[in-house]
């Protein structure tokens, strides 16, 4: 029972067609409070329930859900969302608020949905109407007619300085402590260094005293400290720590699942792609694939050409990385031919994502490229899609985003690395030192 007092906090929350097209489960995951439901954002799911993308997915998935929970018909009180859980409504309403009318003078949907979260905040006394969108522009026209707006943050991160890096560096070590690392095996038992605080599974760590330092990554199951020799994958040479750290993730079979954040410039892909290479023996095939996110959110079908013309300018960044490990060779050099054969046999293919739906991924090499603008829920369904023997690599610049819903806090390559990390199959590391020229890092931090 809700006491009087908790009555007078209760909240209607009026959704936006893009919360729902980004999660389906969205509607259940505002406890105790109503969800209010336009019926304008039904109308505008009727355009997205058709098709193969993710967004036609969340849209049949939420009316299936919301049509078995109403039943033959849903009251004006609305349906219930659960126990201990509030209501669902649908919103019906002709009146257009005056302050609407008098502002924006075209009709569209946006402004209808505005209209009902307006509509509710007159006529609803017992409960505070928040419109729940994940439109930047649109909160914005809210809060100016007086109306709070919130985005939907349930599957953010809380902050992003609280993001996992995948590494720590540690002063003032001993010297004593470090040749250790260079004794034997390599490796130095967790509980004889204190200083390492904690450690995650396949964490990394830079134990440095002066000039003397080494690299060493922290193996929950034997509970040590393992020191990191430096490989350089198919002629490709690590540059700094971060990078030595991500070859060996990248390389490690018994790590399932990489993530690689970093700015333009810092190697992600040029570094998941060498190191595919040199393990691809123990692999079915590598798959490399990019979300394609049309410009200007227009449908590929505007641009001109066949669908190989279609594609090649948003998948021309990776065959510009696999050019750069090509001229690291001679085009006589085994290394180059094994590129060239493996390419002619689809051992190595490079594709749009979405061109991976159905597919069933078993003993393959996949990096998934600007991964920064997929959704959660994209995420989850490419992972889940990893069959025996598969090792999944995910490669993105959280700061770059291009889609227009998400942002560093709630992208798909965001969520899965706060999610996953202390998993003994999961690997991260941020690359923060550019690597491509001087130019470009100049100009990465001045322009």
């Amino acid at each position: 029972m809700i006491s009087q007092s908790a009555q007078t906090q209760l909240k209607l929350f009026v959704l936006d067609t893009n919360v729902i097209l980004h999660d389906a489960r969205s509607f259940r995951h505002f406890e105790e409070h109503d969800v209010g439901l336009p019926i304008t954002v039904l109308e505008e799911l009727d355009r997205f329930k058709k098709g193969n993308e993710d967004i036609n997915f969340q849209a049949r998935e939420f009316l299936r859900q919301i049509d078995q929970m109403t039943g033959d018909l849903l009251s004006e009180e609305g349906a219930p969302l659960g126990e201990n859980q509030g209501r669902l409504r649908v919103i019906i309403t002709n009146e257009l608020d005056h302050r609407l009318h008098q502002v924006f003078l075209h009709d569209s949907p946006d402004n209808r949905i505005l209209n009902t979260a307006l509509h509710l905040q007159h006529y609803v006394n017992d409960r505070r109407v928040i419109l729940i969108t994940k439109d930047t522009n649109l909160r914005m026209k809210a809060k100016s007619l007086g109306l709070q707006a919130q985005d939907y943050i349930n599957d953010k991160i809380e902050s992003f300085d609280s993001l996992y890096s995948g590494r720590r560096v540690l002063e003032n070590i001993t010297t004593e402590q470090i040749d250790r690392f260079y004794q034997d095996t390599g490796n130095v038992q967790l509980e004889d260094f204190p200083e390492v605080a904690q450690p995650l599974a396949n964490e990394n760590f830079v134990l440095k005293n002066g000039s003397k330092s080494v690299l060493a990554t922290f193996n929950r199951e034997d509970q040590v400290l393992r020191r990191i020799e430096k490989y350089s994958p198919y002629g490709i040479k690590p540059r700094n720590a971060e990078q030595v750290f991500a070859i060996k993730a990248l390389m490690d079979d018994n790590i399932k699942l990489v993530t690689l954040a970093g700015k333009a410039g810092t190697g992600k892909t040029l570094l998941a792609l060498s190191s595919a290479l040199a393990c691809s023996s123990a692999y079915r095939q590598i798959l490399l694939a990019r979300p394609v996110v049309p410009l200007s959110n227009r449908d590929l079908g505007y641009l001109p050409g066949d669908i190989s013309a279609k594609m090649d300018p948003y998948m021309q960044p990776l065959f510009d990385n696999l050019s750069v490990i090509r001229h690291q060779f001679n085009d006589t050099d085994k290394e180059a031919q094994r590129i060239n054969r493996m390419l002619e046999q689809e051992k190595l293919v490079i594709t749009p994502l979405a061109y991976i739906r159905g597919r069933s991924l078993q003993r393959m090499y996949m990096i998934v490229d600007e991964a920064q603008n997929l959704t959660p829920h994209e995420v989850k369904t490419i992972i889940t899609r990893a069959g025996e023997g598969t090792k999944v690599v995910f490669t993105g610049d959280i700061n770059q985003i291009d889609h227009p819903y998400l942002d560093s806090l709630s992208n798909g390559l965001s969520y899965m690395i706060n999610r996953m990390k202390g998993q003994d199959l999961y690997a991260h590391i941020s690359l923060e030192k550019g690597e491509r020229s001087e130019l470009a890092d100049i100009a990465s931090e001045l322009l």
